[in-house]
């Protein structure tokens, strides 16, 4: 500790006399690995962003966006960091590794209709609050290293295009399922983004969009939706991390039995990609799974209250949905799972609920039930 402090203060003590900027991003670097970063890159936050702004455009005129009416109110303010944060020069961008270890397969539960699929990034604490903290000490660091530093700090929670960056710094490349991808990490990370007037030296990018996806198409085919309509082109509208988080209204009908028992986000398309061989469980302990969401069954959490809902689920990115779209997700799930006497039990006993669109998800389901019940009749299963 006390070589720590030792060299943190003969680094401050050369910044006094001259800011030198090269021995400033190694620092920035290593304070990134000991607050739990797995990598940092540079990026220049005036470099041509056309291409990704022109696709940015085309893909909202396109509807794709669906309702996030927020990809479309920013506009050029996701292209343009300087129009977000005036005088930005560099941006930084980080990565941190979320899959949590010991989780139950992936497989294991999405072929089981009776359980419910989460998301693995959505098993422990909510990353927005874990990311932004530790990104907002990282900086706290750079100021006690100079004496002007003027900074803002994202984690998904603002108009900044983290991927297009990202692959910018260096930190991976865009795949064909629109996620960033990276060598050594696969696709199991966080990213998060500090805009600086710092004049940071630049990291090269190791390739553009798609440069080591070569001809695999494994995203696009096996996405149950069929969201991933070209590469590198999702229509949200179809997706299933869509359709169960940011879609506040009634999941179209046609999308319900596709849905599966996917009821917070969906994986499929990092799964199958042949990069996620070299990803890596997190350390972070924030990011374990809780209360046993790994593996656990659809009539279990269709029978939470609201309080149980709040309580349990206080930290954790899924709480943000709200208690009736988390029913609402269920419904579906539970329609969409193997006929049960004790699942038309459950649907049945929130067949009244308070919600409409809990009432409408929950008749849904118990016509999909009583048509598996017919079915299971007339063919003696």
């Amino acid at each position: 500790m006390m070589n720590k402090m030792q060299k943190t203060t003969s680094f401050n003590d050369n910044f006094q006399t001259g800011l030198d900027l090269d021995q400033l991003a190694r620092a920035i670097k290593t304070w990134s690995k000991e607050l739990g970063f797995q990598d940092l890159r540079i990026s220049d936050a005036t470099a041509d962003m056309s291409e990704a702004e022109s696709g940015m455009f085309a893909w909202i005129e396109q509807a794709y966006h669906g309702e996030m009416d927020y990809m479309a109110k920013h506009g050029t303010k996701r292209s343009r960091p300087f129009e977000l944060v005036p005088g930005t020069q560099r941006i930084i961008s980080v990565r941190m590794n979320y899959y949590p270890p010991k989780a139950a397969d992936s497989w294991s539960v999405i072929h089981n209709g009776e359980n419910a699929f989460i998301s693995r990034y959505a098993l422990g604490r909510d990353y927005h609050k874990v990311l932004r903290s530790r990104m907002q000490k990282l900086a706290e660091k750079i100021q006690d290293a100079v004496e002007s530093f003027n900074y803002r700090v994202f984690s998904d929670s603002a108009p900044v295009m983290e991927v297009e960056w990202a692959q910018k710094s260096g930190l991976g490349w865009r795949g064909k399922h629109t996620l960033l991808l990276s060598r050594e990490a696969g696709s199991y990370f966080f990213l998060g983004e500090i805009y600086t007037d710092l004049p940071l030296p630049i990291d090269s990018p190791i390739g553009d969009k798609g440069s080591f996806c070569g001809s695999c198409t494994k995203c696009l085919d096996i996405c149950p939706t069929q969201a991933i309509v070209a590469p590198f082109k999702v229509d949200a509208r179809r997706c299933i991390s869509y359709l169960t988080i940011e879609l506040k209204s009634s999941i179209p009908a046609a999308l319900r039995p596709l849905i599966g028992n996917r009821i917070y986000g969906c994986d499929d398309c990092q799964l199958v990609c042949p990069w996620n061989k070299f990803s890596h469980s997190t350390e972070e302990t924030d990011f374990h799974v809780r209360h046993g969401l790994d593996d656990v069954t659809l009539v279990e959490l269709f029978a939470w209250r609201q309080d149980e809902f709040e309580t349990k689920l206080a930290g954790n990115p899924i709480r943000r949905i709200g208690y009736s779209q988390w029913l609402r997700n269920i419904a579906v799930g539970l329609g969409n799972a193997p006929y049960s006497e004790t699942i038309v039990a459950a649907l049945r006993a929130r067949a009244d609920d308070p919600s409409e669109i809990v009432r409408e998800h929950v008749q849904w389901a118990l016509e999909q039930q009583t048509n598996k019940q017919k079915i299971n009749t007339t063919t003696g299963g």
